[in-house]
């Protein structure tokens, strides 16, 4: 009797233990809003550019949940060469910036785009290669063309 009284109680105990009879729903995790994002609209990727040519870059960034754009960085082979933030220093978004970059060194090197919102939230980096050939290769491939 009293083994079938433990056993009992401890199915009692298990059964109870197992029950939620809470009716209030669980809270929902917060999560953040997306992180904003930039993109080069020009050049290409891969692009051929002349060394010692002033290379016209064309970015686009937006943040279409969370503040806005108040900067973009260019860097080239990882390192901040250029930054454009909107006109009066208020965060937009879309953020559209033109810059340049002169092709120095040549050989392939890496572009790289970031936009921040005003929190100092980064975007994740965007990056193109582009490829500098030496003045004489350019001359000798506009030749070859027919």
């Amino acid at each position: 009797m009293r083994d079938l009284l433990r056993l009992l109680l401890l199915t009692l105990t298990l059964v109870l233990g197992a029950c939620n009879l809470s009716n209030v729903p669980p809270t929902p995790t917060p999560t953040p809003p997306p992180l904003p994002t930039a993109r080069f609209l020009f050049p290409d990727n891969e692009s051929i550019v002349v060394e010692g040519t002033a290379l016209d870059i064309d970015i686009l960034a937006s943040d279409d949940q969370g503040s806005g754009i108040v900067r973009v960085e260019l860097l080239a082979d990882d390192q901040v060469v250029k930054e454009g933030t909107p006109d009066g220093g208020q965060a937009v978004s879309p953020f559209r910036v033109q810059m340049n970059w002169l092709a120095q060194g040549v050989g392939r090197h890496t572009l790289t785009a970031i936009a921040y919102r005003a929190d100092s939230t980064p975007s994740d980096p965007t990056t193109i290669l582009v490829n500098i050939i030496p003045l004489d290769e350019a001359t000798e491939e506009v030749i070859a063309q027919p």
